[in-house]
């Protein structure tokens, strides 16, 4: 990776992101020896500018930040740094350096449940209900998805907002599978519903 670190006198600003969450937890600084570092022990390790010297995030409290992947921007003086926290960022015991709490948007899961079917999909293991579901055919699965729309909507009329939530949640996983089926993902229902959600757009 060939970092231009002598554009600010030896150091390039890294911006530190949960790998899973994509918050911004903190920025630091690093010099080649922090870079180096970070790479070799996969614990972020910075230059503190007030210290004169290196330090690894976590040394003392234990919250570290395990390296999960570093990108060069386009101008090769910037380094975005991708972790799994151990614990709190900030040293004032928030989440991130701006007191925001570093949960995940749930909705992210949809993607990684897209994602977990795909591989099945390619993989076919034994055992497994999803490759059950793709054996068994399109008109199979397609069945399974409006069995449990039909079961949410009884939910929806006669049931708890608890049964509710289940019964959507089996629709949409069974959704995915036959999305997968056919070449597409939930991500391309919520581009289309991106599309509807402008103004100029109109029913074909």
């Amino acid at each position: 990776m060939d970092i231009d670190f002598e554009k600010m006198g030896g150091l390039v600003p890294a911006i530190i992101q949960d790998a899973t969450t994509k918050n911004v937890l903190m920025l630091g600084f690093m010099n080649k020896e922090a870079y180096d570092k970070t790479v070799e022990t996969k614990k972020v390790t910075f230059w503190s500018r007030t210290r004169n010297c290196l330090w690894t995030k976590g040394e003392t409290s234990g919250n570290v930040l395990n390296l999960v992947s570093i990108q060069l921007d386009c101008d090769n003086d910037t380094l975005l740094v991708k972790v799994h926290p151990a614990g709190p960022t900030c040293h004032k015991g928030t989440d991130t350096c701006w007191g925001e709490s570093n949960e995940a948007n749930p909705l992210l899961f949809l993607t990684e449940l897209q994602d977990f079917i795909n591989k099945r999909h390619e993989e076919m293991p034994e055992g497994s209900y999803t490759t059950s579901l793709f054996k068994d055919g399109l008109n199979r699965m397609a069945q399974k998805v409006g069995e449990e729309a039909l079961e949410a909507v009884i939910e929806a009329t006669n049931g708890t907002n608890e049964r509710l939530i289940y019964e959507a949640s089996d629709m949409f996983y069974h959704l995915i599978v036959l999305l997968t089926s056919k070449g597409l993902r939930i991500e391309d229902i919520a581009k289309e519903l991106q599309m509807r959600h402008d103004p100029n757009w109109h029913k074909h």
